[in-house]
């Protein structure tokens, strides 16, 4: 071995030593560093809701024929709004669907729709940037400069799907939080209801004791308390909790809601039925995992487990054959 490939593995061997120290400490370190966000998306909750009385409040007031005007919502940034509003980006890169997922995700108002925006316009043009300043700067002078120019054209195209890629991720882990405290949140709503309380006080109760297991949760359901305080529809307030939460139990629920109060029905038989429904879903969900367990362990088990048990078998009488033609 030349000198040249021992200080080219060397180099590898610390560079993959100090990722793995590194990993290592972050794991021991951050869980130290974390902190409860129950307080603060509850406190979150309880200005969206003072924000929401104060916008019914200006909005009766309005069709008695004051002019008042609301200045209640979150409004983005002035620079970030500016460029949004300039560009027109809201009618070519926005919809109804854009706003449900911020909605899913856990963001309300305005800003954030356009924060999202102003991120898919900005995020190409800074990974186009950093990609093409590392292919030039960085990369050997070998390679030909329209190679590395592809490579930045790249790196910018993966730039466009970046913020929507960042914001299904937020989907999908407040959904499967969501999904799975929901059982136990409608059993404790059925107990509520049987118990003599109201759905209103139904669903303050269970975001109080259901937010330990899932704030995303929590925080749906206080906010359907305050719909149902302050919406002309108690309808359109279960209909909101279901497209905020995009999840399929949320959604049948909220539909056995909606019919028992249409046609009369008893709140708790509706709940009772959900409640056994959502749990020979969730047995089902885990009996599906656990038949799917063996077709998954069996590259695993050939790969790693088999070569080792062979070893173990075989190594013992291949050390005698070789002791005795020795």
């Amino acid at each position: 071995m030349t000198l040249a490939g021992l200080s080219d593995s060397q180099l590898v061997i610390a560079a993959l030593t100090m990722i793995a120290v590194a990993g290592t400490l972050f794991t021991l370190i951050m869980p130290i560093f974390e902190r409860d966000g129950l307080k603060g998306r509850m406190k979150s909750v309880a200005l969206e809701r003072e924000k929401m009385r104060a916008r019914e409040r200006a909005r009766m007031a309005t069709e008695k024929g004051q002019d008042v005007r609301s200045t209640l919502r979150n409004q983005p940034r002035q620079h970030v709004k500016s460029l949004v509003d300039r560009l027109n980006l809201k009618s070519a890169l926005a919809d109804e669907n854009t706003q449900d997922k911020l909605r899913m995700a856990g963001f309300r108002g305005v800003g954030p729709l356009y924060t999202f925006l102003f991120a898919r316009v900005v995020a190409p043009v800074v990974l186009f940037t950093v990609a093409l300043f590392y292919a030039f700067a960085l990369l050997p002078d070998t390679l030909p400069g329209f190679t590395k120019f592809c490579a930045a054209l790249v790196a910018g195209g993966l730039g466009v799907f970046a913020p929507n890629v960042y914001l299904q991720n937020l989907i999908t882990k407040r959904q499967l939080s969501i999904r799975r405290a929901w059982p136990d949140a409608l059993d404790l709503m059925l107990i509520c209801v049987e118990s003599g309380m109201s759905i209103e006080a139904a669903f303050r109760k269970v975001a109080e004791e259901i937010g330990i297991q899932s704030i995303p949760l929590a925080e749906e359901l206080t906010l359907t308390n305050a719909e149902l305080s302050y919406l002309q529809e108690r309808r359109q307030a279960y209909i909101n909790f279901a497209k905020r939460t995009g999840v399929d139990g949320v959604k049948n629920v909220t539909m056995a809601l909606i019919q028992a109060e249409r046609y009369g029905t008893p709140v708790g038989t509706a709940l009772r039925v959900m409640s056994d429904d959502v749990r020979e879903q969730r047995m089902q969900e885990a009996e599906k995992k656990a038949a799917s367990l063996p077709p998954k362990l069996t590259v695993p088990m050939i790969v790693f487990f088999l070569p080792v048990l062979f070893f173990v078998i075989m190594g013992p009488a291949v050390m005698q054959i070789m002791a005795t033609f020795k």
